[in-house]
């Protein structure tokens, strides 16, 4: 994805990094301010906040799906940057769409490097920035999806809480192993560079995933009968399972369609208000057989699965 030094952008095509034992291991977010915390100089002022995402990425799309979940579209304003990435990163392409709405940036880079002329790091979506300061304020997905509800909770047209209190311990719980196991792992399996790194990864994938099967055999969500941040956590692993990492990266054992309570599960998410326009499986199809000199260097896309996500 590229990296920045002191300011600077420098070429990286590598995503993340691989140990000498072959497991890929995901770089951590640096930029960690918080709406309403400590720094008063991030006020909870609806307007003032701007997302930048993309698309095929499953970590923006966690903050895109709470965004579209709570009504807080006309809150935080977003930009798109194109489903692709180049030897500049992330980058903008206006004569499809894709363009920075508040500072007419042609790569993200420089979203970053505006916001912080000494950021030292990856360059990742999702990034929230002060549309007032234009200062970076968080690129860690985990933290945007715990801090806007709290921050804008009453400016959300729909009053659901996704983090309660008296649930909070069990969330955490969960967030930690999907993330884990599945969120995380079918990533350690398709860029895994050995067959033990491989079969470590891909048997935590659907351990998780028979697991999930046996838990949603008497509920409506992870947690009982109302949504929260888990579900919508676990949602964009499933939305992209069948279309993507079942063949771009080899968890083939099972599909998401053969697990009878998941597949009722992931549907009935995709029918909430707003989350079937953050949903794009004809780019996470594309962007996932995108050419790659280990895992599919002639760039042959795959031809999409016969399903329906209508219940």
């Amino acid at each position: 994805m590229g990296q920045m030094i002191a300011g600077k952008w420098i070429t990286d095509a590598a995503l993340g990094s691989v140990t000498t034992k072959g497991d890929w291991e995901r770089t951590p977010s640096v930029v960690r301010n918080w709406i309403g915390g400590k720094d008063t100089s991030f006020p909870s002022t609806a307007g003032r906040y701007h997302l930048y995402a993309a698309w095929n990425c499953p970590w923006a799309h966690r903050v895109l799906l709470v965004r579209a979940v709570l009504g807080l579209e006309d809150v935080i304003s977003v930009s798109m940057v194109a489903p692709k990435r180049t030897d500049q990163g992330w980058v903008f392409d206006l004569s499809k769409g894709y363009t920075d709405d508040i500072g007419n940036a042609s790569a993200l880079h420089q979203v970053y490097s505006w916001g912080d002329a000494i950021y030292t790091g990856r360059i990742t979506v999702p990034l929230l920035v002060d549309k007032n300061s234009r200062r970076l304020v968080s690129n860690e997905s985990a933290d945007l999806v715990r801090m806007l509800p709290q921050a804008f909770k009453a400016e959300a047209r729909a009053q659901i809480d996704l983090y309660p209190t008296a649930l909070s311990a069990e969330i955490d719980t969960w967030n930690d192993v999907i993330h884990r196991k599945l969120n995380n792992g079918v990533y350690r399996a398709g860029f895994a560079e050995t067959q033990a790194a491989y079969n470590a990864a891909v048997g935590d994938v659907f351990e998780t995933l028979d697991m999930l099967e046996l838990h949603l055999m008497d509920r409506h969500y992870i947690l009982g009968d109302e949504l929260t941040e888990t579900d919508l956590r676990l949602f964009l692993t499933l939305a992209r399972f069948d279309v993507a990492y079942h063949t771009a990266f080899k968890c083939s054992r099972s599909r998401l369609i053969d697990y009878q309570n998941l597949w009722l599960y992931a549907r009935r998410i995709y029918a909430l208000p707003g989350v079937v326009e953050t949903v794009k499986f004809g780019i996470y199809r594309r962007g996932y057989f995108s050419v790659s000199d280990k895992r599919n260097p002639l760039e042959i896309i795959s031809v999409p699965p016969d399903i329906s996500w209508e219940i």
